[in-house]
């Protein structure tokens, strides 16, 4: 094919910016390493035959709230949603129930109601616009109404917190200090650490404007569909070519979904680039599993039962000091693990299964599997007991499998707040690279990580610029 433009990387920045390009009127190319699209977004069986398991995401709440995907409005992919979002069980205590209604979660806080309103309410009822901004850092910011860049200038007073200093100034309840803990830690980051209390923030909002849903069948049908777009639109689409070399690619535009470490081995680059390249960070691993069970986790608390997301790790204080061992290089015996349970909203999946992941130091081998079953024991007595099969991936298996995934790394690189718009270089434009017609678009352009595909749509408008 004569491509206009070639995109190497089918994760969700690449299939983005694939269709973003394809529907402009170019001709594209999209070449994928991988003998399946969709990078983070791919579902196989992973335990027994039959059992659909994603090997990366899951809960596409950053989908249907991004911009880039809810343009898209692909055929064959349908969201479904768990009965609760979230769910945070604590010892000896009902577990904390986040609800699509944030007044119905509310009322599960007690004293911390009104504040909960008047912290995650508010960010959810500013609603899309907002979020549109804050996925949008370094704009295009036409079309945002004035209203939300008030909005964010409200969040943005929380959001630069770390996660324990916004917890306690917030909230005086365990419950409620729990519930923000195990949403801030999503950012794999030290919870003591600025800029924490934000990712914890939109995170428990999103809960409220557009829920945490799955995709029916698997994440892979999103990636397919993507793949099925493209090529609809003339688009060619190729698995098992890997690009090693950034001249084997020949095309007036080049969008590259890889992360520093590969480009600076793919490419000749000028050499303040290159040294800047150098110094970007990448952020703590994660230890995944995958279990086939034979019914249902037996929750101590049975309202866990219906939630998509789980947070296991207790309170703010464990949750904190979890991160803060694994950020200091540390493999933390009580874990903070984050629970996905698909069969709560699609039981189209094969049976009874479930992914769990905690965080370890970048490129760890050690082996989590009894801290992780543990802490899911902890809140749900039997569960091994229900365990028919289980796979395990560490970070070596992980980027092994993607090598977006840089020593386990599923962020793209460090979440801090150097390197929320650093990313990779500081820049008014990061996704352009300094050669002529290369652009760069995955997790490690802003906005960061996620399934939102909002690297791969900056990327694509910057490349159809005349």
């Amino acid at each position: 094919m004569d491509a206009d433009a070639v995109v190497v990387g089918s994760g969700p920045n690449g299939l983005v910016a694939a269709v973003t390009l394809a529907r402009a009127g170019r001709r594209v190319l999209l070449l994928e390493a991988a003998d399946r699209f969709g990078g983070g977004l791919r579902s196989g069986e992973l335990t027994l035959p039959g059992r659909v398991h994603d090997f990366g995401a899951t809960v596409m709440a950053m989908a249907l709230a991004s911009p880039a995907f809810r343009g898209l409005e692909l055929k064959g992919v349908e969201f479904v949603h768990p009965p609760v979002p979230a769910a945070h069980p604590l010892d000896g205590r009902p577990a904390v129930l986040v609800h699509r209604d944030p007044v119905r979660t509310a009322a599960g806080l007690g004293r911390d109601a009104r504040a909960w309103l008047a912290t995650v309410g508010a960010t959810a009822r500013a609603g899309l616009p907002l979020v549109e901004l804050l996925l949008k850092p370094l704009g295009p910011w036409g079309g945002v109404p004035p209203a939300a860049f008030a909005a964010a200038a409200g969040f943005g007073a929380a959001a630069l917190l770390p996660a324990t200093t916004f917890a306690r100034r917030a909230f005086r309840t365990t419950e409620a200090r729990a519930v923000i803990a195990g949403m801030a830690a999503h950012s794999v980051l030290d919870l003591r650490s600025p800029v924490s209390a934000g990712y914890g923030l939109l995170l428990a909002s999103l809960a409220h404007l557009v829920g945490w849903p799955l995709v029916r069948g698997g994440s892979q049908v999103l990636a397919d569909a993507l793949v099925a777009e493209l090529r609809a639109l003339g688009g060619e689409a190729v698995t098992g070519h890997r690009v090693r070399r950034l001249a084997e690619v020949r095309a007036p535009v080049v969008v590259l979904d890889v992360t520093p470490r590969q480009l600076l081995a793919m490419a000749d680059l000028p050499s303040a680039y290159r040294r800047r390249l150098e110094r970007y960070r990448y952020g703590p691993g994660v230890f995944k599993l995958d279990w086939a069970l034979d019914g249902p986790v037996p929750w101590r608390d049975p309202a866990v039962a219906g939630a998509g997301t789980v947070h296991l790790g207790g309170t703010l204080e464990e949750i904190a000091l979890s991160e803060a061992e694994t950020s200091r290089g540390r493999v933390s015996p009580r874990p903070y693990v984050l629970v996905v349970q698909p069969y709560a909203a699609d039981p189209t999946r094969g049976g009874h299964t479930l992914w769990a992941y905690c965080h370890v130091p970048n490129g760890s081998r050690a082996d989590l599997t009894g801290a992780v079953e543990a802490q899911i024991e902890r809140y749900a007595p039997g569960f091994r007991e229900r365990v028919l099969a289980r796979h395990a991936m560490g970070p070596a298996e992980l980027e092994a499998f993607d090598p977006n995934l840089v020593g386990g790394d599923i962020s793209g690189g460090l979440s801090s707040l150097a390197q929320f718009l650093r990313r990779p270089v500081w820049s008014p434009a990061p996704w352009r690279t300094p050669l002529p017609g290369v652009f760069l678009c995955s997790a490690a352009t802003p906005p960061g990580g996620g399934a939102h595909g909002m690297g791969g749509w900056q990327a694509a408008r910057l490349a159809l610029r005349p």
